[in-house]
């Protein structure tokens, strides 16, 4: 993913785009690791921490005063313009900013923030009445990055400015390393988070911690999604928030809402620790991580107040250091819909309101299913009443004790996609306030599908074959009289053949066997029309054209 690299002599940010392949689409959580984590969130304690400083109920951040806290910020490059910092932190709060995250050099990479050093940025952190989110920047793509520190090194520095934290718990989170694996090693991150933290509480340190995603922050493995609940669990405190970095990969507002929700859904804490408005390894869909974090009451820090070099000059949110002339992406996070602006609330522990009140909406009335189809269906609900106002809900899918998060919308009605034909389902509606206060559940509604009607399809598959490997062109034509909206397509290769890569839709194999889901701009097939995707795969023998095709588990006719 970027990588964020700064040279000492010209203190400049720079980023440099790796290849990566298409990034995966978060997918549901597992039951287990919600069991898991159902169990960590609400019965464990956390040593104390609600009586010190910032810490985690229920998946809610909550300050020393016990109200729920949204972050609402900017990311400032403290280790490289010091002498910007307490300007740069009193400017953001004018904006409205409620927090700063703040960059420090461990001395692995970059010049080490003494521990006299980290006071006063601590200090200045308090005087603009800002939460301090404090991150060790020299972790940054470690594994692929040359020089990066591990999280190991990360824990040794925050050991040793220890005296600058301790006591700082009402005001400081401590972001343990910044992006702490690149695309190489990834697969560590569980055990060195896990271990981190675990030496981090040993030592006495009470903060709320935050941790970074790997894959330079933006999580395309899933690696930090899927194995959450069991760092989380790994923490004594039970005090533990999860970071990610929003960039190229998050580009549509569908992957914006699976990733956020699939934390929400755990009851695990989950903070946009970076984000832009543009990118080099890809366009971020600012509106999106805005929109959802608002609707879902999470918090999101962008990427950064300025300074920014080497090509990416357009992360600046001011330029200069000049309050005054805001940039674009500047005028979009403090001044646009879901900005800073419109969402902060400042810290109760510096006398403000925090995350608003914390008095939860009414329970949304019962859900309606109606146009339901083999693969959709539509919900309305009565509107959830609230002292400040509801700001959106939350569609949940009921299976015995699990709930899978399912849509979420600011209006009393969702549409369902993606279900499967002759299935029952269990469906249920929670409403959000601004504070990220969440109601009761309602009443639940079941539904049905509908059976996929026989003969509705055709497929055909146009090879273009070289021995060793093809690709093959596969337009599916839906000869119904309904649209078809999220639909999955199976068919088995003929043998020996290993897919490699596919466009227009997320194709998996297993085996010999294939499926091919939607990507969002494939999602639906108009009554009459068609969609088209294209994959290449590799050969040991001759490639042909499968057998039969199914699309939603029924049979389509070869075309």
């Amino acid at each position: 993913m970027n990588r964020r690299l700064v040279t000492a002599a010209g203190a400049l940010l720079a980023v440099v785009t790796a290849t990566l392949t298409a990034p995966a689409t978060a997918q549901a959580a597992a039951t287990a690791a919600t069991a898991v984590q159902a169990g960590a969130a609400t019965g464990a304690g956390n040593a104390g921490a609600s009586a010190s400083g910032f810490h985690v109920a229920d998946g809610r951040l909550l300050d020393a005063n016990g109200t729920d806290f949204v972050f609402r910020g900017v990311n400032h490059a403290h280790t490289w313009y010091p002498t910007r910092t307490g300007q740069a932190l009193a400017d953001t709060k004018a904006l409205g900013a409620n927090a700063a995250r703040v960059v420090l050099a461990t001395g692995d990479r970059w010049t080490k923030n003494t521990a006299a050093d980290v006071a006063n940025v601590v200090g200045q952190c308090k005087a603009s009445r800002l939460v301090c989110v404090l991150e060790a920047h020299d972790t940054t793509g470690y594994g692929e990055q040359s020089g990066a520190a591990s999280l190991a090194k990360a824990v040794d520095y925050w050991l040793d400015v220890a005296s600058a934290l301790k006591g700082q718990e009402k005001y400081v989170v401590i972001n343990i390393g910044n992006e702490p694996h690149g695309n190489t090693g990834y697969a560590a991150w569980t055990q060195d988070t896990k271990d981190a933290i675990v030496r981090l509480r040993a030592a006495g340190f009470g903060h709320t911690l935050m941790v970074d995603a790997p894959n330079w922050g933006q999580d395309w493995s899933n690696t930090m999604r899927d194995n959450a609940p069991e760092v989380f669990a790994a923490d004594p405190a039970r005090n533990t928030v999860f970071s990610i970095h929003m960039y190229g990969v998050y580009d549509t507002a569908a992957e914006v809402q699976a990733y956020l929700n699939s934390f929400v859904g755990r009851r695990l804490p989950v903070v946009v620790g970076e984000f832009g408005d543009a990118h080099s390894d890809g366009n971020p869909d600012e509106d999106a991580i805005m929109a959802t974090a608002r609707q879902l009451g999470l918090g999101y820090l962008g990427w950064s107040w300025s300074g920014n070099g080497g090509g990416v000059e357009y992360l600046d949110l001011a330029t200069g250091f000049d309050a005054s002339r805001l940039t674009g992406w500047g005028q979009r996070l403090f001044n646009g819909p879901d900005g800073i602006r419109q969402t902060s609330r400042e810290a109760s522990v510096y006398g403000g309101t925090g995350g608003g009140d914390t008095q939860a909406p009414t329970a949304p009335g019962a859900p309606l299913a109606s146009e339901v189809t083999a693969t959709g269906a539509r919900l309305t609900w009565p509107a959830a009443t609230d002292d400040t106002g509801v700001t959106g809900y939350e569609v949940v899918r009921i299976s015995g004790a699990t709930e899978t998060p399912t849509a979420t919308t600011t209006s009393t009605a969702a549409t369902l996609t993606g279900l499967t034909p002759a299935t029952a389902y269990t469906f249920a509606v929670y409403a959000r306030d601004a504070a990220g206060n969440r109601s009761a559940r309602s009443a639940t509604v079941a539904v049905t599908t509908a059976p996929q009607q026989s003969g509705s399809c055709s497929v055909q598959y146009r090879l273009q074959d070289w021995g060793s490997g093809f690709n093959a062109d596969v337009t599916i034509r839906n000869t119904g009289t309904r649209p078809l909206t999220g639909w999955r397509l199976d068919f088995a290769f003929p043998g020996g053949q290993t897919l490699t890569s596919a466009w227009n839709a997320k194709v998996v194999q297993n085996g010999d066997q294939v499926r091919a889901t939607p990507e969002s701009w494939t999602e639906t097939i108009p009554a009459g029309g068609t969609v088209s995707f294209g994959l290449s795969a590799s050969s040991t023998g001759g490639n042909g054209v499968p057998a039969a095709f199914t699309l939603n588990g029924a049979p389509c006719a070869k075309g």
